[in-house]
C-alpha cells in the first residue's frame, strides 16, 4: 500500500510538476509527441499523401493515441483528485484528443470526429508554463478591457455606417446592377470599408462610383482607429505595471513611476522638502 502512494506521488510530481527535472523531461517529451501527431494529422489530410502512404499514418495515429491514452489514464491514477482533473478544461481537452479514434474504431461513419485530434494543440499551452510570457499577455487582456468600451462604440458607429452606405447603393443601384437586398448591398458596404475588395459587387453609375469612392477613403480614416484605441490602452497598461505606490500630498493620486519626484497630474512634488540649516 505504502509502495503504490510513493508511486503515485511519484508520478503525480513528474506529470503535473515541471519545476524539477524529470517533470520539464516528461514536458519536453510529450511537447514533442504532440507535434508529432499533429504533423500526422495535417499529413493525413492532404489527399495525395493519404492515397500514397495511408497505412503508414494509419499506423502513426494509432501509436500517438495509444500514447496518450497512457498518459491520460496515468493523469487520472497520479490525481489527487481525479474527478476534478477529468472535468477540467485540459482533463476534457486530453479526452477528446483520444475519443474521436476509439468511436471511429466502432462507428465507422464516425470519421469526420477524427478532425477533433487537432485539439492536442491547445495542450500544448498547458506544457509551456513560461511564467514570463503569461505576465506579458496580462498586458493585453488589461489593455483590452480597458478599451472594450470605446471599442464598442466603434464598431457601433461603424455598423451604423454600413446600413447607411448599404442601404444608399440598394437606392442607387438597384438589383439590376447586383445589388438586390439592402442585407446584400450592407455586405458589400462592410467588404469595400474594410479595403477587402472581392468585386463580386461593382457600382455601376456614376452615383454609385461616388459613393463607393466616399466608403474606400473612409475606410482607411477608421481602420487605425481601434489600433490607436488598443495602443493607449496597452501603453497605459504597462505604465501602470512599472508605477509604484507614491502617493501625491497634494491631489491624492496613489501610483507614480519608480524614479518620479513630482506628480504627473498636479505636478506638486512627491518628497517633503529638507532645508538644510546654514
Amino acid at each position: 500500500m505504502a509502495d503504490a502512494q510513493r508511486l503515485r506521488r511519484r508520478l503525480e510530481i513528474i506529470i503535473f510538476h515541471s519545476n524539477t527535472a524529470p517533470g520539464r523531461w516528461f514536458d519536453e517529451a510529450l511537447l514533442f509527441t504532440i507535434l508529432a501527431s499533429l504533423v500526422v494529422v495535417m499529413l493525413d489530410s492532404v489527399a495525395e499523401i493519404h492515397a500514397k502512404y495511408d497505412e503508414i499514418l494509419s499506423l502513426c495515429e494509432w501509436a500517438f493515441t495509444v500514447l496518450f491514452t497512457i498518459e491520460y489514464l496515468l493523469r487520472l491514477y497520479s490525481a489527487r483528485k481525479p474527478a476534478k482533473y477529468a472535468f477540467s478544461f485540459f482533463g476534457i481537452v486530453d479526452l477528446l484528443a483520444i475519443l474521436p479514434s476509439f468511436i471511429a474504431l466502432f462507428v465507422p461513419s464516425a470519421q469526420y470526429l477524427l478532425v477533433i485530434r487537432i485539439l492536442r494543440l491547445l495542450r500544448i499551452f498547458r506544457i509551456l508554463k513560461l511564467r514570463q510570457y503569461l505576465n506579458q499577455a496580462n498586458f493585453l487582456v488589461t489593455a483590452l478591457r480597458g478599451s472594450r468600451q470605446k471599442i464598442i462604440v466603434f464598431l457601433l458607429s461603424v455598423l451604423t455606417m454600413v446600413t447607411l452606405f448599404g442601404s444608399l447603393m440598394y437606392v442607387v443601384e438597384g438589383p439590376e446592377n447586383g445589388y438586390t437586398s439592402i442585407p446584400k448591398s450592407i455586405y458589400w458596404a462592410i467588404v469595400t470599408l474594410t479595403t477587402v475588395g472581392f468585386g463580386d459587387m461593382v457600382p455601376q453609375t456614376a452615383l454609385g462610383q461616388a459613393i463607393a469612392s466616399i466608403v474606400m477613403i473612409s475606410g482607411y480614416s477608421i481602420i487605425a482607429v481601434p489600433t490607436g484605441i488598443f495602443t493607449a490602452e496597452l501603453s497605459n497598461a504597462i505604465r501602470g505595471e512599472n508605477s509604484i505606490h507614491k502617493p501625491c500630498g497634494a491631489c491624492g493620486k496613489e501610483l507614480h513611476e519608480a524614479q518620479a519626484s513630482f506628480c504627473s497630474r498636479c505636478g506638486n512634488s512627491l518628497y517633503k522638502r529638507t532645508v538644510i540649516p546654514e
